[in-house]
């Protein structure tokens, strides 16, 4: 289920020959969830066909952890006195490790690792 973007994304894909650049602002939508084999975002701009587009990534787990690894070791770059998006942040982080450690769906079914670990594999 898609929601609106709270902030901005910029998407830009580079080829030999070509460069394609992509802007989401408020009035775009995005998805954000895992399934069996990693993380998938879409982002959507919704409107008329010359201005509609979107955008789907999947990352497997062990990318998407050494993504965040990399960008704990570059919290620096974000400013002490930028409270808000370190909160926002923060917020974030805590709920995806909270949700990580109970190993439960906010519908209370068992994650992908979660069924792994308990069929001992």
């Amino acid at each position: 289920m898609t929601k609106p973007i709270p902030d901005k994304a910029e998407v830009a894909v580079e080829y030999p020959d070509k460069l394609y650049i992509g802007t989401f602002e408020q009035t775009s939508r995005f998805d954000a969830h895992l399934d069996e084999a990693g993380i998938a975002l879409s982002l959507h701009r919704i409107g008329s066909a010359d201005v509609r587009k979107s955008v789907h990534m999947h990352f497997h787990y062990a990318l998407f952890a050494e993504i965040l690894q990399d960008l704990a070791k570059t919290v620096s770059a974000l400013p002490l006195a930028d409270d808000a998006h370190r909160e926002a942040l923060r917020d974030a982080a805590k709920a995806l490790y909270s949700a990580l450690a109970k190993g439960a769906d906010d519908d209370g079914s068992k994650s992908p690792a979660a069924n792994k670990r308990s069929r001992g594999k």
